[in-house]
């Protein structure tokens, strides 16, 4: 029982951790990288479908990224998801492929990234907690049962606080790395 606990804790607690690396992969640098596109939803025949699925996604220079979709009709459905989008980006259409021109960060907008990157960070931080939370109820809850000792129980929550720590502790550095990356001209 205790085991089944630990082992769900600490895989919500993975998934929480790599939902973050994912949300703050979709953040821009100054560099161009697929992430940044890759989750743009495109309304494709009235179906909500990821670009991905419908194009090639490459980044032939440092500051620009190329889609090329399968089908040439396709073009004005992803050129207006990415107009839509929260990206700050133009997108130029040259009948076969839309390329997006990633403009270099100014200082003003590094630094609100970092306050994004650091809200974003606080939530994973919350919901490592909220995990912990939940793995000590059902610890109360084993024990109210009378199917784990009183010391089962302590020693179970002592072995969740430092997953918990471990998990936070990594939050900060992901935080941290991107972070300098936003900062680095």
């Amino acid at each position: 029982m205790i085991n089944e606990v630990m082992a769900d804790a600490k895989e919500r607690m993975d998934k929480a951790i790599e939902a973050l690396r994912n949300d703050l992969m979709a953040i821009r640098t100054g560099r161009a990288t697929p992430a940044l596109v890759e989750h743009l939803t495109v309304e494709y025949y009235g179906t909500p479908t990821p670009l991905q699925q419908l194009a090639t996604i490459s980044i032939p220079e440092a500051q620009q990224i190329l889609i090329r979709p399968y089908a040439r009709g396709d073009i004005q459905a992803i050129e207006k998801a990415i107009a839509k989008s929260d990206l700050g980006l133009t997108p130029s259409n040259d009948g076969q492929a839309i390329r997006l021109i990633i403009p270099h960060l100014n200082e003003e907008r590094r630094r609100e990234l970092t306050k994004v990157v650091n809200k974003r960070g606080e939530e994973a931080r919350v919901a490592v907690r909220n995990i912990r939370r939940d793995a000590n109820k059902d610890l109360s809850d084993l024990e109210k049962e009378s199917m784990i000792s009183e010391d089962d129980k302590k020693r179970s929550e002592e072995k969740i606080q430092e997953l918990t720590d471990k998990h936070v502790k990594l939050v900060d550095e992901i935080v941290k790395e991107k972070d300098a990356e936003i900062m680095t001209v």
